[in-house]
């Protein structure tokens, strides 16, 4: 079977997973150069076998919340592929968490785990439960009931949840609590802990700071630097605010940030002092457009942040903001690097645009693979009961970022997808990670 009938056959038995799909074409659609140079890989199905995962496991949460009342809600864990190494991939908490999405996510996340080059394998899990408006009581009953029904299926060997949209430190120590006193083990079995009980330094930072590192690669191989460049964000979470302050630190200029309710635009730029404000008004989950009353800048309400002209952006809300639309106004205002510090927060049609016109774009499976990366060196710093320091750790993400750079870049120029100096990093990062998990696979033969 080709690789287009293996995108047909998704297409019609998930016809009513749209992300998922997108996902899927958007690998399938690239490594065909690599598919045909190895044709072990068809033989052993390879492809067809990724886009199933290993299982999708779905369960019932029962909570009561403050009134005494109990509520119900679905969880799912999707444990795509363990080739690599356990299954690794965050939890989502958000109502618009369905197995479409965490299918796409976790799917995604194989490839992404895989180009870091460390031994970890694809997942992704969650529930449609929404935080928002919840209290803390609210919020630690619900974490200890997801993980009273998750703890059946995790363990530091077979599958290693972190946290995602919905899920920081604290409710992973909620559910870390959970699942010690279900299993009584003091394992790595979730990654991003508070520092001091198994969590590591700079997992906070490590995806807002990682896609700039990669950013800064990117910029490197056309000769130029970060320095004095005009950068939009979009969101307003942990990654858009720490991919803000990367970007400041290193003499950018950050113009905008940006939440569902809309953007905060300052033609100043942010700086640290702004930077931190944001972060204290986030964490209190206070709006953003206070910030004019303390700063000054405009509040667009309702409004994305892709109207302004300016070299870079950095979208890091969710997946399918940026829309074709968006991406024609982006390609008109001069924008010359994209950079996916979100999971696939261009559409399809905006990717195949900006690509067109030969804007420098940078996948999320490559460019936010810091989070994931520090994630694993979490697990290893557990495995031996040591910590590593701030510096030790931020030196192993620039290597890390780097070398995923380098090695989509090489694999775009070995398979002929780099043309006058523009290099197809969507190419190359999906044939780099798609060899490395296909390789394993093929060494197993079919009990994998």
């Amino acid at each position: 079977m080709s690789i287009s009938q293996a995108i047909e056959k998704v297409e019609a038995r998930y016809a009513h997973q749209p992300e998922f799909i997108q996902a899927v074409k958007e690998v399938a659609l690239t490594i065909a150069p690599l598919y045909d140079a190895h044709p072990e890989y068809e033989t052993l199905k390879v492809f067809e076998r990724l886009v199933e995962p290993d299982r999708v496991i779905c369960f019932r949460i029962n909570w009561e919340n403050d009134k005494g009342e109990i509520e119900v809600n679905r969880g799912w864990r999707v444990q795509f592929c363990n080739a690599l190494g356990p299954y690794k991939g965050g939890l989502r908490f958000h109502p618009t968490v369905n197995q479409s999405v965490l299918k796409f996510l976790g799917f995604e996340q194989i490839f992404k785990n895989a180009l870091t080059g460390l031994p970890i394998g694809g997942g992704k899990g969650g529930s449609d439960f929404d935080p928002k408006g919840k209290s803390e009581t609210e919020i630690r009953r619900f974490c200890y009931a997801f993980m009273r029904e998750l703890h059946h299926y995790v363990n530091k060997d077979i599958d290693v949840p972190a946290g995602d949209i919905g899920v920081g430190s604290r409710e992973v120590s909620y559910m870390y609590a959970m699942y010690k006193n279900l299993t009584r083990e003091s394992t790595g079995v979730i990654t991003g802990k508070g520092v001091g009980f198994g969590g590591s330094l700079m997992r906070t930072e490590a995806t807002g700071y990682g896609a700039v590192y990669f950013l800064e690669s990117m910029l490197a191989a056309q000769n130029e630097d970060i320095k004095g460049k005009k950068v939009l964000v979009s969101g307003a979470g942990n990654v858009s605010l720490h991919a803000a302050e990367k970007v400041c630190m290193l003499d950018g200029i950050v113009l905008t940030v940006s939440d569902s309710k809309g953007t905060l635009y300052d033609e100043k730029g942010l700086n640290q002092e702004k930077i931190d404000w944001l972060k204290k008004q986030k964490e209190q989950s206070k709006p953003l457009a206070e910030y004019v009353d303390v700063f000054g800048g405009e509040w667009l309400a309702g409004k994305k942040p892709w109207q302004f002209k300016a070299d870079i952006i950095i979208p890091s809300a969710t997946q399918n903001e940026v829309d074709e639309e968006d991406a024609k106004q982006l390609v008109e205002n001069g924008i010359r690097y994209v950079v996916e510090g979100a999971n696939m927060p261009l559409t399809a049609d905006a990717i195949d645009y900006i690509r067109l016109h030969h804007v420098h774009y940078a996948p999320g499976k490559a460019a936010n693979a810091g989070g994931v990366a520090v994630s694993a060196l979490e697990m290893s710093q557990n495995s031996v009961r040591q910590y590593k320091t701030h510096e030790q750790i931020d030196s192993r993400l620039k290597i890390i970022m780097k070398n995923i750079h380098d090695s989509a870049a090489e694999a775009s120029e070995e398979y002929c997808q780099t043309k006058d100096g523009y290099i197809d990093y969507m190419s190359g990062a999906n044939m780099v990670g798609f060899k490395r998990v296909a390789d394993a696979l093929v060494a197993y033969g079919i009990l994998n």
